[in-house]
C-alpha cells in the first residue's frame, strides 16, 4: 500500500495556513505596542502563508487517509509547525540561534515549557504572546490528537474507553469524531476564557492574565515572568492550581460531569487515582516543609502547587524545589513520570497506564495464591483486553528505555548527573523545568546545541506518545505496513 502523498501534503498545507492566521494575533499586538517586532511577524506570517498555500492549492479535494498517512501527518505536522514557529524568534532577534529558536518553538507546540530565554521580562511582549500562543495551539492539537487520532492508530490509551463498545460511551461522547473534537475544543476555550477572567479579576494585568490562561489550560508552563508564578500573589497561585488540575483531567470526563452527571468524576477509576496521587504527594511534601520550618500555609501552598504543576506536566514554579530537602526532591522527580489523565492536555506516562499496571501486578499476586482463578484486569468496570494491556506494558517499558538511553547520551556530552536526569525527565514528560542547571530557576540555554536538538526530539517523541514518531524509523512501516 503506497502513501497518499497528495492528502498528506494537503493537510500539512492546511496546518500552515492555520498557523499563519494565528500569527496575526502577535502581529497586530506588536503594531499596537510598537515593540519593534511587527516586521518579524509580518515576514513570518507571509512566508508561512505562502508555503501553506503552495502545499494546499495543488492538492485540495477529498482524499482517503490510511494509518500510515496519519503517522506521517501527525509527526510531520508537529515538526513543520515547530520549524515555522521559530521564524518570529529568528527574524525578530529575540532568539537569533537556530538551535535555540527551534528548541523554544518545539517546547511551545509540545506544551513542554522548557526555555532557553535567560531574561524573560526584557523580551518584547509580542514575542512572549507568541510563546504562550504556541502552547495554547499545541494544547488544542493534543485535544484532537487524543480524542480523534490516537484511537484510530490504536495508541494513546483512549482505546480503553471504547474497547468493549463501538457505540457512544462516557468518554466518547458522540459517535462522530468531528463532533467530539468540537465539544472538546469548546471545553478548552471556555476554560481558557474563565481562567483569564479570574486572573484579571484577581489583580493580574490583562496581558499576564491572557498569557497565563493560554499556558495553564495547555499545561504548557511558559510565563511572562522569570520567577514564573512566584512573581504573583498567593491567591492567584491558588486559582492557577485549580485550573492546572482541571487541565490535567480528561476533558471528556469534565464535559460529562458538568452537563450530565457530576458523579461521573468519582466513579471514574483514573480520576480517583489522579486525586489520590495529588493529595498523597501534597501531604507528604507539606509535612516535610512544616518540619523544616516553613510556615504552615506557605508550605502547603508550595507543596500543592509543585505537585499539581509536575503531575499535570504544566511546569510552573512558585519555589526553587531543587534546594528543598533531598527526600522532597526525590518525590518530585518520581512525580515527573506520572502525567495527567488520558484525554487531557497533560503529557507524561499518564495516570491510566500506571493504574492498569498496578491492577495487573496486584492480580498477579492473587493468581499466585489461586492459580486456577480467572482474574481479568478491569478499568471503569470494563474488562481490559490483553492486547491493550500488552500495549500499556510496551509503552511503559519503551518510555523507561528511552529515558535511560537519553540520560546516558547527556552524560556523554559532559552534562552533570542531576541535570541529565532532570532534563530527560522534563522534556520526555513535557514538564519543562527539571533538576540541576535546568531546574525551576535555571534554563536550557547553557546546554550544547546538539543536546538541544536531541532534547527537542525527545519533546516531540514524548508529546506524540512514543510510537507515533518511532514507527517512522522502522523498516516495517515503510515496506509492509
Amino acid at each position: 500500500m503506497s502513501f497518499n502523498v497528495r492528502a498528506i501534503v494537503q493537510i500539512l498545507g492546511i496546518l500552515l495556513l492555520l498557523q499563519a492566521s494565528f500569527m496575526l494575533l502577535p502581529l497586530f499586538y506588536s503594531l499596537y505596542r510598537g515593540d519593534g517586532q511587527f516586521a518579524a511577524f509580518l515576514v513570518s506570517a507571509v512566508l508561512v502563508f505562502v508555503c501553506g498555500l503552495a502545499l494546499w492549492l495543488p492538492n485540495r479535494g477529498k482524499r482517503q487517509l490510511h494509518k500510515r498517512d496519519i503517522y506521517l501527518i501527525v509527526t510531520g505536522g508537529w515538526v513543520l509547525l515547530s520549524l515555522m514557529g521559530a521564524l518570529p524568534y529568528l527574524f525578530g532577534g529575540a532568539i537569533p540561534q537556530l538551535a535555540n529558536a527551534f528548541f523554544e518553538s518545539v517546547s511551545g507546540f509540545t506544551t513542554t515549557g522548557a526555555s532557553v530565554l535567560t531574561a524573560i521580562e526584557v523580551q518584547p511582549e509580542s514575542i512572549l504572546l507568541w510563546r504562550s500562543l504556541t502552547q495554547w495551539i499545541g494544547g488544542m492539537g493534543i485535544v484532537v490528537l487524543m480524542i480523534a487520532v490516537m484511537p484510530l492508530l490504536g495508541i494513546g490509551g483512549m482505546q480503553l474507553f471504547n474497547a468493549e463498545s463501538p457505540g457512544v460511551t462516557v468518554d466518547k461522547l458522540t459517535p462522530r469524531i468531528k463532533e467530539t473534537a468540537g465539544i472538546m475544543w469548546v471545553v478548552y476555550v471556555v476554560l481558557t476564557f474563565a481562567l483569564g477572567f479570574f486572573l484579571w479579576l484577581g489583580g493580574m494585568s490583562v496581558f499576564d492574565a491572557i498569557n497565563h490562561a493560554f499556558t495553564t489550560l495547555s499545561t504548557g508552563g511558559f510565563s511572562t515572568k522569570q520567577a514564573s508564578m512566584a512573581a504573583f500573589a498567593p491567591h492567584l497561585q491558588y486559582i492557577v492550581i485549580f485550573f492546572m488540575f482541571l487541565a490535567g483531567t480528561s476533558f471528556a470526563l469534565l464535559y460529562t460531569a458538568l452537563f450530565t452527571k457530576i458523579t461521573a468524576l468519582f466513579r471514574n477509576d483514573e480520576f480517583r487515582y489522579y486525586v489520590y496521587v495529588v493529595v498523597g504527594a501534597t501531604l507528604v511534601l507539606w509535612l516535610f516543609g512544616v518540619t523544616l520550618g516553613t510556615g504552615i500555609e506557605h508550605a502547603f501552598r508550595d507543596a500543592l502547587f509543585q505537585v499539581v504543576s509536575i503531575v499535570t506536566t504544566t511546569g510552573f514554579a512558585t519555589a526553587d524545589y531543587y534546594v528543598w530537602a533531598a527526600p522532597m526532591v526525590y518525590i518530585l522527580f518520581i512525580l515527573m513520570f506520572v502525567g495527567g489523565m488520558t484525554g487531557s492536555t497533560a503529557g507524561g506516562v499518564k495516570v491510566m497506564r500506571h493504574l492498569v499496571l498496578f491492577k495487573d501486578a496486584f492480580l498477579e499476586f492473587r493468581k499466585q495464591l489461586h492459580p486456577d482463578a480467572i482474574l481479568p484486569v478491569r478499568f471503569n468496570g470494563k474488562l481490559v483486553p490483553q492486547s491493550v494491556l500488552y500495549r500499556v506494558i510496551a509503552f511503559v517499558m519503551l518510555y523507561i528505555f528511552i529515558a535511560v538511553v537519553s540520560v546516558v547520551v547527556l552524560l556523554l556530552f559532559g552534562i552533570d548527573t542531576p541535570t541529565s536526569f532532570g532534563a530527560v525527565a522534563a522534556t520526555l514528560g513535557n514538564i519543562g523545568p527539571g533538576l540541576g542547571e535546568v531546574g525551576p530557576v535555571g534554563d536550557y540555554s547553557q546546554l550544547p546545541d546538539l543536546v538541544k536538538w536531541y532534547l527537542s526530539g525527545l519533546m516531540i517523541v514524548g508529546r506524540l506518545e512514543l510510537f507515533t514518531v518511532l514507527m517512522l524509523f522502522t523498516p516495517y512501516f515503510w515496506r509492509r505496513y
